[in-house]
């Protein structure tokens, strides 16, 4: 039974979505008839009820009080429901106790249209009874019971009703109370007035209310919510009827509106306070007793009195009471009103009598009731007593008719030759309005006429023609009454026929009324009718006969008018002639039965002879209207009929029509007799089915009228689904299987005629065609009731091998694209589950006949086979099948309904693969895709049970060819596309590594080969897991390293496509990230691939400039003009003039195009000057090591050296460095981690500043070079980095931490230097170096040496410059209070006991001398620029400078001799210069004791052309070298470059070939003051007496520097000091020697 729920649900959703109107067997096909009457939906006829519970009334009013609750709309100014009446004493409680905290009414019948109203409020009118004015004393008896206006509340409950807001019975709303502020405030005016939401101040007045909106009728209501509404509850009605007036209901209520009133004050000098007085009255002037209702809830009364308005001429009452006479008084009854002053004195008022009168009777002369609406009623004046005297004033005029002429003031009537002794009272006005509620009361005379036919028997013909124009709300109103007095009549009448057309015109006018959208909620009061009180039982003769001749008058061609009108009623003339002939079967026993049969088979044939017809004009309408609401009545003649007589005129009758006439009509009638009952009779369906089938297969052939067509089958298909099921749970209980075999015979008769036709239809339609999923719903309806036996008797028979294929061949290709775009959204997992089902029935029937037909040599066809397998794996591989994909629950549910369809595909795949044999060899390597594609599924027994298909592919492939390399090319290439977008996973390639290497080593031949493709795929695997791991990510950072990973592999491999796709991918990231440099980089490895040659392109081209480049040379000279370019953006202008240089040559010696070659050198000029001009900050270098076993493969416990932007901050690179890994944690230490973190499960990053270690480059030594170009060295083209750590180690002195500060520094090498293709690489190598105090306080001092050089060539360059810098560092040098490293190191140093205790440092102190020595001069230079451009300001601050200055040098030059530096002229002044160094700083550490000075080598001057080719040199993105890399802008060195000591903890490297000579000594020096020398620290200069100071040259050049340098070097035997160069320190080491106290800069 779940399976027939849901597959009912399946169509029916199918249909619904595809914006069909749903039907199902057992519904009436009406319910698709624009003209029947339709059958209201549950919603609609559900009415809404609004439940009030009154909480609680807070109000000072000092009486009683009566509160009138109603609905008020203030769009029509009016209440639309009868009020809620609540009676509050004066002590502020109910006045009826019980009701204390059971205040609570209901308002009924809230129909759609009251639901749709703009607004709507609830509305309270509070009156106050007792005296006239409440701040009159009670000095004086005053009269009392005056129903006094005292004021008003308003809420707006729109959004409660229409459901925008939730209601709820505990929630309180406060409605405020408006008071009424003077005697002209008429209640309705206020309400008008609150309703536009001005505020008030209510200081707390009010009502507590609590409303709930409740569904269903008043019984449906109490039963759901007694806790709410039970027998106390208040009913509150609308004013007026209900949406649905259902037959027993009666009401007979007339709402009476006081409106308003104009009077004249008359003797009295003010105006009257008048009061109206309303009774009902009998013709004798009686008071009809307790028929007056205030409102519900409240007690009927006799009379009723108005609010009464202080001294008002014009009165405005809107007060409503609703008055309740029986039926049989109606019509002697009238409304009689008095009017009557009241006083505020209790004595005054005694004696006021009544000043005027008014009446009006219930029911006109006509005998129908009071008209709706205002009456302007006469108001008479006169007696008291005749003014209650009935028999004065029935006889007059009651009310005002504007088209008759005014009755003059003082007129008297006669009555019966007596004076009334009545008057008009002509300046008086009064007006009511009245609303009558009956359903036995009518206001219409001709509907009254046939209510009451037998009255006047006479105009009976008159009334029934009359009928068709009485109003219908009338009509509907009275629906009971007027069917009683139609059938009564033509029973009555049932010797004659005279009536009988006239009633039949009556009955087709009244179901046409219901038919009516305004009057469509009464279908339910017409099927009640027929059921419960229609008994005419003869009736069916009549409506037969006169149906009959209708229809046979228009199928002779006549015109006959009411046909139409007779065909849209015709479901319920039907439904009155079966009920009629049903009352009489049971009345007579069942007599004339074969009579009654003959007559609706005429009828049929009748109308079969209508179908026959050729006639345009009306006969066409009339047979469109016949083939609409035909199908209505077969619900109701099925069993009537035998049912293979009702199948035969039911084919006679579509049949009969035209084949191409009223096409669409004829398909809707057809779908509308299948989804009838007798479509469910074998005998009518065959009869049926063989004349639709065609018709069918005919128009969707030919693409006519589609939706139709597609919409009959859909139901065909649907009601043969159903029978099946129905026969198959008949066979399991009456062990039978007759039944299902006649169902099986339909099914094969639609296969055979549709199966192809609809697949046909499938593929030649559009993507976007809406009538596509229709068919393919149609289509797999079909296949889902097609058996073995079926399939099997379709493909026999084909009459042709060719056309079987062709058939297969079309079936394959619309099975994969109907699965790789299905029709249906995604999110419709049950039709995509059924389809697919039924897919995979049709393929495994399918492959039966590939391997029975079309497998032997003879018979195999290679495309057929293709396609299967290509459709197979399409359907494994689908998005609806990835159950993994999907939340537990509706995995679930699939497994538990569906089972796992990949697994049974896939192994039909692999059984279908071995049965290939020997045509194996043709699928490869076309299948190796699609079977990848198959085994990447993450299904783990899937995977097992085919992945040795691959085996099998190689085993084929190499027994062939002795190899197996176009399996491994095509595997290859297809594995990068399937794990880029998703597919496989760790267990995969754990999965292929394991099964294919067992496969391998079980077969010798393949064991070898095997097991190093199978060591390749794995290796790609991991590769392109963890690039597709981070590619997504928002930090591409890891994207990038994991895509040099790919293009090294491709590269190893030599898959030149592959490695030149991630190339450009790697490029598109660098450029999105404006990592311009690298983008360059990356892009000069495709074009170091190019030659300079015509040569077309081989290797697949990327980016947007290829496809209009063909040759090599065109490639790559697009190529380099990016590449330079993005150099440019990069600020790499050095790498950008290389590749300029070879495009000039290009130009200027390949091609001779010397435009070009003009247009390059202008670039290259451009590089030069921005290399001078433009500002261009060295980035600073991080070490980043990744610890823990938490991160990927690529990072995991490995250290990078990351090239931070520019101006970058560490924090800054900290923060983007950490944003990829939110849960890593920053060690706060830069010493390696121990095992405890690096096998540790989490993340660990290690980050801190690293100082590039500059390459020597001997070509730039000896020569005066402006600092922009030795610092883009300085900090490019670096492989090597340092990290200093300071520590202490020996004997703390307090007084002096330079004693015992010893470095620690940490060289680490990266795998290819940086710049590169990346922002990062991996660190190869690691050495730590220890650096004593001694050499340490050497470096430093040297450091500060070459500052002060730089700051002195900067200004006598530039003049310009400020002068702060040079004021900072100068002063920190001289002036004593700052001036600590000298004493420092002296104190450390230069002591008896630290020569005793260090003897082999003597050279090194020696040199620290000379470096202290050599200070003066360039601090004598730097004083003396100072002065010069020193400002009036500032003179005072120089001249302190100067004389702490004097005293510097008189120190230094007694203890350390007089050092006096040669000058000489630059070539090309104008630009900073800077000393270009030859030697590394690391030699220092290696002085030997020896003080010769080493001869300068001199550079060995090179081939141009051998340096042009060396620096063009190829490489493969900066592979590893023994020798250094140099840049593409870089100069080769020369080749005697002296390799330098370095001793180092971790290693050492090969000695220096220089011999040791004595030092000169330094008396030795002082003697020689001429020529220039070299002193132990190198400097090339004169060393003279401390006694004797020249003075210093104008100018210092910057290669004396350089000679110092070199001739240390050699004085101290080869022995270099390492130096603190990069100044860094570690996050946790000892902080670095305090700075002097001074807060000026210090070198020191």
């Amino acid at each position: 039974m779940a399976t027939r729920s849901w597959r009912w649900t399946w169509w029916c959703g199918t249909r619904m979505r595809t914006s069909w109107t749903p039907t199902g067997p057992a519904s009436s096909a009406s319910s698709r008839h624009t003209g029947g009457p339709r059958r209201p939906s549950r919603s609609a006829s559900r009415r809404k009820r609004l439940y009030l519970c009154v909480r609680n009334f807070v109000c000072n009013i000092g009486e009683e009080a009566q509160l009138f609750m109603a609905l008020y709309d203030p769009g029509e100014q009016r209440m639309i429901s009868e009020s809620y009446v609540i009676h509050w004493a004066s002590t502020g409680v109910p006045r009826d106790i019980e009701l204390l905290n059971n205040l609570r009414a209901v308002f009924t019948d809230l129909g759609s249209k009251d639901l749709k109203r703009e607004r709507l409020f609830l509305v309270c009118q509070i009156i106050r009874v007792g005296r006239m004015d409440l701040r009159e004393t009670l000095s004086r008896k005053l009269s009392t019971g005056l129903r006094r206006p005292f004021g008003i509340s308003v809420m707006d409950i729109t959004d409660i009703t229409k459901g925008k807001c939730e209601s709820d019975e505990d929630k309180q709303h406060f409605i405020p109370v408006h008071l009424a502020a003077a005697e002209n405030d008429f209640l309705h005016n206020m309400i008008r007035k609150a309703v536009e939401g001005k505020d008030i101040n209510h200081k707390g007045q009010g009502f507590w209310v609590s409303l709930k909106m409740l569904w269903g009728d008043l019984n449906q209501v109490r039963k759901d919510h007694p806790h709410l509404v039970d027998r106390s509850t208040v009913v509150a009605r609308k004013l007026g009827f209900p949406e649905v007036i259902m037959p027993g209901d009666v009401r007979n209520d007339i709402y009476l509106t006081l409106v308003q009133g104009e009077f004249d004050k008359g003797n009295k000098k003010t105006q009257k306070n008048v009061e109206v007085t309303v009774c009902v009255c009998d013709e004798a002037g009686s008071v009809v007793q307790n028929v007056i209702y205030q409102g519900a809830g409240d007690k009927p009364t006799s009379e009723y009195r108005s609010v009464v308005y202080y001294q008002q001429r014009h009165q405005r009452w809107m007060e409503t009471v609703k008055i309740a006479v029986p039926i049989e008084d109606v019509h002697k009854t009238h409304l009689r009103f008095t009017f009557r002053h009241r006083s505020s004195s209790d004595t005054k008022d005694k004696s006021e009598k009544i000043f005027s009168m008014a009446f009006v009777k219930l029911m006109r002369p006509d005998g129908t009731t009071l008209r709706d609406g205002e009456h302007d009623l006469i108001l008479y004046k006169g007696d008291s007593r005749k003014l209650e005297d009935a028999g004065s004033y029935l006889g007059l005029p009651s009310t005002r008719s504007p088209s008759e002429p005014r009755i003059l003031s003082g007129s008297s009537f006669r009555m019966g030759g007596s004076v009334s002794g009545l008057a008009v009272s002509a300046r008086d006005s009064f007006q009511i309005s009245t609303l009558v509620c009956s359903t036995k009361l009518t206001q219409n005379v001709n509907l009254l006429g046939l209510l009451k036919w037998r009255a006047k028997p006479n105009v009976l013909e008159g009334n029934l023609q009359k009928l068709m124009n009485v109003d219908g709300g009338e009509v509907i109103k009275f629906l009971q009454d007027t069917l009683d007095a139609l059938f009564s009549i033509m029973m009555e009448n049932a010797d004659t026929d005279v009536y009988d057309t006239l009633i039949f015109d009556a009955l087709v006018f009244i179901v046409g009324l219901v038919a009516d959208r305004k009057f469509q909620h009464f279908n339910a009061v017409l099927e009640a009718y027929i059921r419960q009180h229609f008994s005419a039982t003869l009736a069916y003769k009549k409506l037969i006969g006169v149906l009959t001749q209708y229809v046979e008058q228009a199928s002779r061609g006549e015109p006959c008018e009411p046909l139409l009108r007779t065909f849209k009623a015709l479901e319920y003339i039907f439904k009155f002639i079966v009920r009629s002939r049903h009352l009489f079967a049971q009345l007579y026993e069942g007599k004339e039965t074969a009579e009654f049969q003959r007559s609706l088979q005429r009828l049929f044939q009748t109308l079969n002879q209508l179908m026959k017809s050729t006639l345009e004009g009306p006969t066409l309408l009339s047979q469109g209207a016949a083939l609409k609401y035909l199908p209505s009545i077969l619900e109701d003649v099925f069993g009537i009929f035998d049912a293979s007589m009702l199948g035969v005129l039911l084919r006679d009758f579509i049949g009969n029509l035209q084949p191409q006439r009223l096409l669409r009509q004829k398909l809707q009638s057809l779908t509308d007799i299948v989804n009838s009952k007798v479509f469910q009779s074998y005998e009518c369906r065959d009869l049926l089915l063989r004349m639709a089938v065609p018709v069918l297969q005919d128009l969707i052939e030919r693409g006519e009228e589609e939706d139709a067509c597609v919409e009959l089958l859909s139901t065909i298909l649907e009601v043969l689904y159903m029978a099946q099921k129905r026969a198959e749970e008949d066979r399991h209980r009456e062990r039978s299987n007759s039944e299902l075999v006649k169902v099986k015979r339909h099914v094969q008769l639609i296969l055979e005629r549709l199966l192809h036709t609809v697949n046909r239809r499938v593929i030649v339609l559009e993507r976007d065609n809406s009538l596509r999923s229709h068919y393919v719903a149609c289509m797999a309806a079909i296949l889902s009731q097609m058996d073995a036996d079926h399939y099997h008797s379709y493909i026999q028979a084909f009459p042709s091998r060719p056309e079987l294929m062709d058939f297969l061949m079309e079936t394959f290709i619309l099975f994969k694209d109907l699965i790789g775009k299905t029709v249906y959204p995604s999110d419709w997992m049950v039709m995509n589950m059924v389809q697919n089902r039924e897919f995979l029935r049709a393929i495994n029937q399918f492959a039966t006949t590939l391997t029975e037909k079309f497998l032997s040599s003879s018979s195999f066809e290679l495309q057929l086979w293709n396609n299967y397998f290509h459709l197979a794996v399409a359907f494994l591989t689908q998005d609806s099948l990835q159950l993994e994909n999907f939340s537990q629950a509706k995995r679930t549910a699939i497994l538990a309904k569906y089972g796992d369809m990949r697994a049974k595909i896939g192994a039909a795949i692999r059984d279908m693969w071995y049965n290939l044999g020997h045509h194996k060899i043709e699928f490869i390597p076309g299948m190796v895709g699609p079977i990848l594609e198959m085994t990447l599924v993450p299904e783990l027994e899937l995977r097992k049970s085919t992945i040795p298909i691959f085996f099998d592919m190689m085993l084929c492939e190499y027994q062939l060819t002795a190899s197996f390399s176009r399996f491994e090319d095509e595997i290859l290439r297809k594995l990068d596309s399937e794990v880029e977008g998703g597919r496989g996973d760790e267990q995969y390639k754990q999965l292929f590594e394991s099964i294919l290497l067992s496969c391998c080593r079980a077969h010798p031949e393949l064991s070898r080969p095997g097991e190093s493709f199978v060591a390749l795929v794995t290796g790609l695997l991991e590769r392109l897991l963890d690039y597709r791991a981070v590619m997504n990510d928002e930090n591409k950072t890891y994207s990038m390293s994991c895509t040099v990973n790919l293009l090294n592999f491709y590269k190893e491999i030599d898959r030149q496509a592959m490695y030149i796709r991630y190339l450009y991918k790697l490029k598109d990231l660098h450029i999105s990230y404006e990592n311009y440099t690298e983008g360059a980089y990356t892009l000069l490895l495709h074009a170091r691939l190019l030659k300079w040659s015509d040569e077309a392109n081989t290797a697949p081209m990327q980016g947007l400039h290829s496809p209009s480049l063909h040759t090599q040379r065109q490639l790559k000279e697009a190529l380099y003009n990016q590449i330079v370019n993005y150099f440019d953006q990069g600020k790499m202008w050095e790498e950008a003039i290389h590749i300029c240089k070879e495009l000039a040559e290009q130009y200027e010696s390949e091609i001779f195009d010397y435009e070009m070659l003009s247009e390059i050198l202008q670039r290259e000029a451009k590089f030069y000057e921005k290399i001078l001009k433009v500002l261009r900050p060295s980035p600073d270098y991080f070490a980043v090591g990744y610890y823990g076993q938490g991160f990927p493969t690529f990072l995991r416990n490995k250290v990078f050296i990351y090239r931070g932007k520019e101006y970058e901050r560490r924090e800054d690179f900290e923060m983007r460095l950490l944003s990829p890994f939110p849960n890593a944690e920053k060690l706060q230490t830069t010493s390696p981690p121990g095992p405890d973190i690096t096998q540790s499960p989490g993340q660990y990053i290690q980050c801190f500043t690293v100082q590039p270690v500059e390459e020597p480059r001997i070509r730039l030594r000896d020569r005066s070079i402006p600092e922009q170009i030795t610092n883009f060295y300085k900090a490019n083209h670096v492989q090597k980095f340092s990290y200093s750590r300071p520590f202490k180690k020996g004997p703390k002195d307090p007084d002096n931490e330079f004693a015992n500060m010893w470095i620690e520094r940490t060289t680490f090498v990266t795998a290819y230097p940086l710049p590169g293709i990346l922002r990062w690489f991996a660190v190869t190598s690691t050495t730590t170096t220890v650096i004593s105090p001694l050499e340490n306080a050497i470096e430093t001092m040297m450091k500060t040496n070459e500052k002060i050089l730089s700051e002195i060539n900067r200004h006598q360059n530039d003049p310009s410059l400020p002068i702060n810098p040079l004021s900072m560092l100068l002063n920190g040098i001289v002036d004593p209070a700052v001036m600590g490293g000298f004493a420092k190191y002296e104190t450390a140093f230069f002591q008896e006991p630290y020569l005793e205790e260090h003897p082999e440092d003597q050279g090194n102190i020696e040199r620290l001398k000379d470096l202290i020595a050599w200070q003066i001069p360039l601090l004598s230079e730097g004083v003396r620029i100072h002065g010069q451009k020193v400002t009036e300001d500032l003179r005072p601050f120089h001249e302190r400078m100067e004389q702490c200055f004097v005293q510097l040098r008189a120190k230094v030059e007694s203890q350390y001799g007089v050092r006096e530096m040669i000058s000489f002229e630059d070539r090309r002044s104008g630009r900073p210069r800077s000393v270009t160094w030859g030697p590394d700083w690391e030699r220092l550490s290696h002085a030997r004791d020896s003080t010769e000075a080493a001869p300068i080598p001199k550079p060995t001057p090179r081939n141009a052309e051998a340096e042009r080719r060396e620096n063009r040199s190829s490489t493969f993105f900066s592979y590893r070298r023994p020798e250094p890399r140099q840049s593409a802008s870089e100069l080769p060195e020369p080749k005697d470059d002296r390799r330098r000591h370095s001793r180092s903890v971790s290693e050492s490297g090969p000695g220096s070939p220089d011999g040791k000579q004595p030092p000169p000594s330094r008396d030795s020096a002082g003697a020689q003051p001429g020529p220039a020398a070299l002193s132990p620290t190198g400097f090339c200069g004169r060393v003279k007496s401390a006694s004797k100071a020249p003075p210093l040259p104008r100018r210092i050049s910057p290669a004396v520097y350089e000679t110092f340098l070199e001739g240390s070097d050699a004085a101290n035997g080869g022995k270099a000091l390492p130096s603190l160069a990069d100044g860094s320190k570690g996050l946790k080491s000892p902080p670095p020697p305090p700075p002097p106290k001074s807060k000026r800069l210090s070198q020191l």
